[in-house]
């Protein structure tokens, strides 16, 4: 049966099995991550060749506010070779049941593989729409950059030798100004990582989730692959960050800091040891996250890239969809996209105005 059955644990478990083994599996391709995102279904769906699992995509499906429809998202999948269209092809088909049963008027991918012209162009000669080499933001629910650093078969002493000079100094500087850097499971120490995540969601003016969300992946990732990092001075929780280990991959989820003692660059120790955690777990990149604009003046690039450099900057292929129904697909590419700009426009003007 193509698509997994959730109460069977044996074809769960042949599943899993299939992710732990391919080069292709990311963290948002786990079951783990549907429990993850609340308001989301979830649907497994896998191929067979001679009884073995080939290739395979962890669906996340969700009702568009104001449409009677759903969308189907596979977030960095499917599970298999990117330039394979045929056998992305055979999973849509193999998905096309779930797309009856939600309702869905799109099916959106965006595999973890390197943008090309000549991969996006085989793309849209199969029929498939995509977001191309400059996405419009509004549109993309992922940043299209991510910076990555190779940590495959390395060791300490060499990888902190490639990252740029001003972060080298920055490490040594936290440590010797006596930054202390601890990871736990603790819900206290979640609590403290979102005390902090609100304070920088307050300063960057950035969109908070809640508590909840973070509890969530808390309780689904075991501590073999999830641990909350807390760097500290003294008594101060100067910063915080979620790191999750899953296939070949360290991601650094999410990172928080305070606004007190940012001198003693305690997220360069912080990131430090979560990089090392990579190396023990024997990961083969290192994940730093998304990022949106590629400009050397701002500063979460610039911390990024000091230790990936620029060449570290990875551009996916960016957002793939196999669209279901054209008119629906076109409200949602074209008139949501403008709707939600001119509530943001409003929300920012009431804001200014109670200043």
């Amino acid at each position: 049966m193509p698509i997994l059955n959730k109460e069977d644990k044996n074809e769960i478990k042949r599943y899993n099995e299939f992710l732990n083994s391919s080069k292709y599996t990311r963290l948002t391709q786990s079951l783990e991550w549907g429990k993850v995102k609340n308001g989301w279904e979830s649907e497994a769906i896998y191929l067979e060749e001679n009884s073995k699992i080939v290739a395979a995509m962890h669906v996340l499906i969700q009702k568009v506010p104001k449409l009677k429809y759903s969308l189907m998202y596979c977030p960095r999948g499917p599970i298999c070779d990117a330039e394979d269209i045929d056998m992305i092809k055979k999973l849509i088909k193999e998905a096309e049941p779930i797309a009856k049963k939600y309702n869905a008027f799109l099916f959106k991918f965006d595999p973890a593989v390197k943008y090309s012209d000549e991969l996006n162009r085989k793309y849209i000669e199969a029929g498939f729409k995509t977001s191309g080499i400059n996405p419009n933001h509004d549109n993309v629910i992922q940043p299209s950059y991510d910076a990555i650093l190779n940590i495959d078969g390395a060791n300490e002493e060499d990888l902190i030798k490639t990252f740029s000079e001003k972060t080298r100094y920055n490490i040594r500087l936290s440590k010797r100004k006596g930054v202390e850097v601890y990871y736990s499971r603790k819900e206290e120490d979640l609590k403290t990582f979102y005390d902090l995540y609100k304070i920088t969601c307050k300063r960057d003016k950035i969109g908070c989730r809640n508590y909840d969300y973070f509890k969530r992946m808390l309780e689904s990732f075991d501590e073999e692959h999830l641990r909350i990092y807390i760097a500290k001075h003294e008594e101060d929780k100067l910063s915080g960050a979620i790191a999750i280990n899953y296939g070949p991959e360290m991601f650094y989820l999410y990172g928080a800091s305070s606004n007190e003692k940012r001198n003693l660059m305690p997220n360069y120790s912080m990131q430090w040891e979560m990089i090392k955690w990579g190396l023990e777990k024997k990961c083969k990149i290192y994940n730093f996250g998304g990022i949106v604009f590629l400009n050397k003046e701002n500063g979460l690039y610039k911390f990024k890239t000091g230790f990936t450099k620029e060449e570290g900057v990875f551009k996916y292929i960016g957002e793939i969809d196999y669209v279901y129904n054209g008119f629906i697909y076109f409200v949602y590419r074209n008139i949501l996209p403008g709707v939600k700009r001119v509530k943001r426009f409003f929300r920012e003007l009431k804001r200014k105005m109670k200043k």
